[in-house]
């Protein structure tokens, strides 16, 4: 922060910005996970809201500056209406030892804090904004809430700290359909479900705005209420008025507010060394405290001299991308990534598929803000083109790939160079069609997805996410560049002017957030899970989506004849149920049937239409009462999707190439560390039915091999013998023993010799189900037995086996502490709604707390044998390739003669990879097809 510049007052008006401190510190919160000081006390939205002012400081050209904070929940709203933020749910446990922190850091930086009791921060803002434009001084509001869009107006403006952005007149029409002066009439009308302000019912912002529009004003709107057409809509605003004016009273800022700070008291001021560095130091804010001093505030022992900090520079540095099209630019970024010793990588294609997509360019970072795009395959428009009009172009200067090739292959394989991509799985398949490998590699989507894991929820790993999360950035749109629908192009019809700032700007991101999340692993004792688990995976699987797996298409299409029959045998048996035919794939005409015409009973109903439900459970309710029709209407379900999903659509799948199934592999789907497999998914295939398992015949190994399947036994029961430290179920696993008929000789006092089957299958339930918090409904439902017998039995377990209970509390005591639990080796899985206040939500959530340590364990060991089995087939001299996980199991590709030898060698890596305190034991087999060798 600097001190105002006298000369240039004179000239320009005097400008105050007025940050709505709410807004930051829950954005902050949300976008940080877990962090405490030296004390215990949690901090990680305390530091996102400084390092979040801190740029603002730097960033703002303005001579005012205050912070605004709500005081209390309690305003003069509920005296107008007392449900007003009523359901507003309380603040996170951890967030509200850190509300006073926030103050605290306003004031290390010796900037105005001002709140104040009975007004929310909003009224205080819009006060302020009305004092300085009556002195003539121009206002920014540092916000993106709705709800101040009505202060818009000249001289008064918002400012979207995490776009980057100025809100005016023309974002608030977009938002609200109406100018800023008219934005409460239409929050009057549309109401808001997160305030409880009611509005009037039936109307939404968008017809409001209409009203709003065509009568000018809400006073007018309610006074001709009778002109309205729709009778439904006229009805209501005449019979809510006077709840549409109450709405109004509640929306509208109030502007008059005997404030307690002075405007005098906003001036820009340099922060005091002493009381900032102590703030920083008794929070542990190391990388702030390095970037402030010799900057804000003098580094200790010397005249300043800010230490480097690469989390600071990352996110502030300024873009400047450039276009490389000969070969004597290309050498010199070559040279300078060298001597950057980390580079980030991207790549473009004219497909979205790694295994089909054309290499159309590369871009590259050095630098937070310095990145470059190398075009190859660009074919129209643009900086260096000709555009010959019609859609026709002359090709544009670029480098021969040949050419470009030569000169990346040393960089992207030298050992002292990582190279960093977003996603790199994907960019390693597209480089290594031209002839160049990768390596060592660095993931920040596997970054983010280690650290962070599904905190967030799922599918928020992706580079435009990431960036708007840490650095408040919007990226490039693709459909910006390459535009949408019909009107689509691929990526080598784009103009080089616009694909240098797209590419480029990947590439700058991923190097960013690699600085960012990097030095995180150690803070949050993360490296192992990292460096051993999941990066390792990456350039492996990258490897067996590249081999894929063949399939006999063949097979597969005499598998569709013969389900296309079966689902023709088994329509014309439920249109004979039925007494007349219809559309059994109809839900609404399935449920007149069964419920209309049968008269069949089922108190479940679709969550969506409020009909009665048709689905699989209330499906096979009935069955199991014995009746035909749904049994077989759950015959022809599976049948119909065993075709369409698998036998037809697997023939689709297969490469024409390779005359293989290239599945991809994701790293960053699940919320316990599981891979996931998509396009097609293999991990899928039922294996439950004999007609699910036929599929498998489909997948063959190549003349002159086999396939070797090598499956863990019971891996996730073993891990819950281990982790709960079960004396009875350990003794059991040691001895080889039958662990389900030991389990059912336990709980129900049988011998096991001789032992009644349905007993076993009994306790094999309870042992699976218990895993994953079974309840007595789904258990009865599962064994078609009573709800209350259920329940006996879960009571006899659990008293039979009194450690299992211990850890299940002992995991939800975890995850409700820390929002997460770990597995044996560290992996954190978050458990959000852990302390949800709504029962049905918290015990989903307990329930996954329970089974992650488990299934995330079981996911960890797999990845640690996958890690280490290619070295010991090379140390070995054999030639198997691994093609295909599936879960605790591993499919590999292995040469005829080797079989034996390389299935020994399997076992002893795959039973290697973890010392528990039971066996791991795993079951292998051979064969020409995955069906039979499983």
């Amino acid at each position: 922060m600097t001190e105002p510049d006298s000369t240039a007052a004179a000239t320009a008006p005097d400008r105050l910005f007025l940050v709505d401190g709410s807004g930051y510190i829950f954005r902050a919160y949300h976008s940080l996970p877990p962090m405490t000081r030296p004390d215990g006390t949690p901090v990680n939205a305390v530091y996102g809201f400084t390092t979040m002012l801190m740029k603002l400081l730097a960033d703002m050209d303005a001579e005012r500056v205050a912070v605004i904070f709500d005081k209390g929940r309690k305003t003069f709203r509920n005296e107008i209406h007392p449900d007003y933020k009523g359901h507003r749910p309380d603040a996170p446990e951890d967030l509200v030892p850190q509300f006073p922190i926030i103050r605290d850091a306003v004031r290390a930086f010796n900037v105005a804090c001002v709140e104040m009791e009975g007004f929310e921060a909003d009224d205080l803002i819009a006060t302020y904004a009305k004092q300085a434009r009556a002195r003539g001084i121009d206002v920014t509001v540092v916000s993106s809430d709705k709800d101040l869009m009505q202060l818009v107006r000249d001289g008064v403006a918002l400012f979207d700290p995490m776009k980057n952005r100025p809100i005016g007149p023309d974002q608030v029409r977009e938002k609200f359909g109406v100018g800023p002066d008219r934005v409460v009439d239409v929050q009057a009308l549309a109401g808001d479900s997160s305030d409880n302000v009611p509005g009037v019912p039936g109307i939404g912002v968008k017809t409001a705005a209409q009203l709003i529009e065509e009568y000018g004003d809400l006073e007018s709107l309610l006074a001709r209420a009778g002109e309205i057409k729709q009778p439904k809509r006229r009805q209501n605003l005449t019979e809510f008025a006077d709840q549409a004016r109450m709405s109004r009273d509640l929306v509208l800022l109030r502007d008059d507010v005997d404030v307690p700070e002075p405007l005098e008291g906003f001036d820009v001021r340099q922060p005091d060394p002493d009381a900032l560095r102590a703030f920083l130091v008794e929070n542990g804010f190391k990388s702030v405290l390095a970037k402030v001093e010799g900057d804000l505030i003098p580094k200790p022992g010397d005249g300043g001299g800010a230490a480097a900090d690469p989390v600071a520079e990352a996110t502030s540095a300024a873009a400047a991308y450039a276009l490389v099209q000969d070969i004597e630019a290309l050498r010199r970024w070559v040279a300078e990534a060298r001597d950057a010793d980390v580079v980030a990588i991207d790549t473009e294609t004219d497909a979205l598929s790694a295994m089909r997509g054309g290499l159309v360019g590369i871009s590259m970072a050095t630098a937070p803000g310095r990145a470059c795009y190398i075009p190859l395959a660009h074919k129209g428009g643009g900086e260096g083109q000709l555009d010959l009009g019609g859609g026709g172009t002359e090709a544009p200067r670029q480098i021969p790939l040949d050419a470009c090739v030569a000169e990346l292959k040393d960089l992207l394989l030298n050992p002292g160079v990582l190279k960093v991509g977003h996603n790199i799985k994907y960019d390693l398949h597209v480089l290594a069609r031209v002839g160049l490998e990768v390596a060592p590699v660095d993931d920040t989507m596997v970054l983010s997805y280690v650290l962070d894991g599904t905190r967030l929820g799922q599918g928020t790993h992706g580079l435009d996410d990431l960036a708007e999360r840490h650095f408040g950035h919007a990226m490039i749109a693709f459909k910006d560049v390459c535009g949408s629908g019909k009107t689509q192009i691929t990526f080598d019809r784009v103009p080089l002017d616009k694909a240098v700032e797209y590419a480029a700007e990947d590439a700058d991101y991923t190097l960013r957030l690699h600085r960012l999340l990097k030095p995180r692993l150690i803070e949050e004792r993360m490296v192992t899970v990292y460096e051993t688990l999941d990066r390792p995976m990456v350039p492996l699987l990258a490897t067996m989506e590249r081999a894929g797996i063949k399939v006999d298409p063949a097979v597969l299409k005499d598998l569709s004849k013969t389900f296309a029959a079966r689902i023709g045998d088994l329509e014309d048996e439920v249109h004979r149920l039925a007494g007349h035919p219809f559309n059994i794939g109809s839900p609404k005409q399935l449920g007149e049937v069964l419920f209309d015409e049968m008269s069949l009973q089922s108190g479940r109903k679709s969550s969506k239409t409020g009909a009665k439900s048709t689905g699989a459970d209330v499906l096979e309710d009935l069955a199991a009462q014995g009746h035909d029709l749904p049994a077989r209407v759950l015959d022809w379900r599976q049948f119909s999707k065993l075709k369409s999903t698998y036998t037809d659509a697997l023939v689709e799948d297969i490469n024409p190439d390779t005359g293989r199934v290239h599945t991809t592999f994701g790293l960053t789907g699940t919320s316990t560390g599981r891979l996931s497999s998509n396009d097609p998914n293999l991990q899928n295939i039922p294996i439950r039915t004999e007609e699910g398992r036929r599929i498998r015949e489909a997948f063959v190994a190549e003349p002159g091999h086999v396939l070797l399947s090598a499956d863990y036994s019971q891996i996730e029961l073993r891990l819950v013998a281990h982790v709960a430290d079960i004396k009875a179920l350990k003794e059991a696993f040691h001895h080889g023993a039958d662990i389900h008929a030991i389990t059912a000789s336990r709980m129900f006092g049988e011998p096991v010799e001789g032992m009644d089957p349905m007993l076993r299958r009994r306790a094999k339930a309870i042992n699976f189900g218990i895993i994953y918090g079974i309840s007595a409904f789904g258990l009865s439902r599962q064994l078609s037995i009573p709800r209350g017998e259920a329940q006996r039995f879960i009571d006899a377990y659990f008293q039979e086996f009194p450690e299992i209970l211990d850890y299940m509390e002992r995991t939800k005591d975890e995850a409700r502490k820390h929002g997460f639990v770990r597995t044996l080796f560290g992996r954190k899985c978050w458990a959000p709604g852990i302390n949800d206040k709504n029962p049905n939500a918290r015990g989903l959530a307990e329930r996954a707390a329970i089974n992650a340590p488990i299934q995330g364990g079981a996911a960890d060991i797999i990845k640690r044998a996958m890690v280490k089995l290619p070295d010991a087939l090379t140390e070995a001299g054999l030639g198997a390739r691994l093609l295909l996980q599936v879960h605790d199991e591993l499919i590999l590709e292995v040469p005829e003669a080797e079989a034996d030898q390389t299935a020994a060698l399997v076992r002893k890596v795959m039973e290697g990879a973890a010392s528990l305190s039971v066996p791991l034991v795993v079951d292998t087999g051979t064969a020409g097809t995955w069906a039979e060798a499983h």
